[in-house]
């Protein structure tokens, strides 16, 4: 059940990161780093850091 639980959760995580992550230059397969719980918060973490910079242009 736990199991069930995770792929649920990692699915929705990867799925709009496979969408986002192209907008801001980076390659869509990086995705799949949301299997990890430190990989979804290292990911966002990028996107931040994206945004900024699009912001500052």
């Amino acid at each position: 059940m736990d199991t069930l639980f995770w792929l649920a959760v990692a699915a929705a995580t990867i799925i709009p990161m496979l969408k986002l992550l192209p907008f801001f230059g980076i390659n869509k397969l990086w995705a799949f780093a949301c299997l990890l719980p430190i990989g979804t918060v290292v990911l966002l973490w990028v996107i931040a850091m994206k945004q900024q910079e699009l912001e500052k242009r």
